[in-house]
């Protein structure tokens, strides 16, 4: 059976979770499966396991593909990261063939760039398949923003992920929101309004370091200027907005792009938003989607 022709699976295993799905030869969602059953909190018989229960689901499926954390240093086998600019022919070439559990699996590697608006290096790992799948959507060139907990901005050039950098906003407001001192400021959900826009054009215009602006939360709070409530959007807006400004100092072309945004759909809201109240576009991208598209894009190239 050719390439094109037979169906998939696709595995998104991070950390924290397992999603699976099985993607027909047109690229459609035929079937998917997800458990929080993240390689952090398995040992090799646990991703064995979860394996043999992906194969018993779909035992007649074509090829496996894996990506995320199974490929790290935390997961079944450590995958070399591609370098940039990669694309999915470079991608599909540095997979690695192995054998968990029944199952036989291409893991995915990430990708590790050198930045070029500062020579420091990153990585990524999972997103790849989502940026792939974007291209293979119609965004071949242009900034991309995937929200999450380790928020990537990435540059595409010509189908390829060129360049990126990553912050880690999302994992500081989930961890200052749930302890420590910011923790008993903050009452409800971050969601849009005027202290979240106030948020982003604080945290955007870098008068001060961003540990000062964070701890000026309390302060609002305890001084009677910022509702408990509203705690948590200004928070986030500050995050967001300091991101933003590395987006732009990184990235100047930001000021006139269309922004895809992949991920989760309310976090893309707050980033939708954020772009907004600086005069920058966006557009949400279904990250499903997208990473149907990547899957299948990387077996066509395995095929090529």
């Amino acid at each position: 059976m050719s390439p094109a022709a037979e169906s998939i699976i696709g595995v998104n295993w991070g950390s924290s979770n397992f999603r699976a799905y099985r993607v027909a030869a047109d690229g459609t969602l035929a079937d998917e499966m997800s458990a929080p059953a993240g390689v952090a909190a398995l040992d090799r018989a646990g991703m064995a396991d979860m394996m043999e229960r992906l194969v018993e689901r779909w035992p007649d499926s074509g090829p496996i593909y894996a990506s995320g954390m199974i490929g790290s240093n935390i997961g079944w086998a450590e995958v070399p990261y591609a370098e940039a600019p990669a694309g999915r022919m470079e991608l599909a070439a540095a997979a690695v063939p192995a054998e968990i559990g029944p199952a036989q699996v291409n893991i995915i590697p990430g990708i590790a760039c050198r930045r070029s608006f500062d020579g420091a290096p990153d990585i990524l790992r999972g997103e790849e398949v989502e940026l792939i799948g974007l291209t293979m959507l119609g965004q071949a060139d242009g900034l991309v923003a995937l929200p999450g907990t380790h928020t990537k901005w990435a540059w595409l050039e010509d189908g390829r992920i060129a360049d990126f950098f990553t912050t880690m906003s999302g994992e500081i407001f989930d961890r200052l929101t749930a302890q420590g001192l910011l923790a008993s400021i903050v009452e409800g959900e971050a969601a849009d309004g005027p202290a979240f826009q106030e948020g982003v054009a604080t945290g955007k215009a870098r008068k001060l370091g961003l540990g000062t602006l964070l701890f000026g939360a309390r302060a609002r709070v305890v001084r009677g200027e910022l509702l408990k409530s509203e705690a948590a959007a200004y928070i986030r807006g500050l995050l967001i907005g300091s991101e933003i400004a590395d987006a732009l100092a990184a990235y100047p072309d930001l000021a006139n792009a269309i922004v895809p945004l992949i991920g989760n759909g309310p976090l893309c809201q707050l980033y939708a938003s954020a772009l907004k109240s600086i005069g920058v576009a966006s557009r949400p991208v279904d990250s499903r989607e997208a990473c149907l598209a990547g899957f299948r894009a990387l077996h066509a190239a395995r095929g090529a």
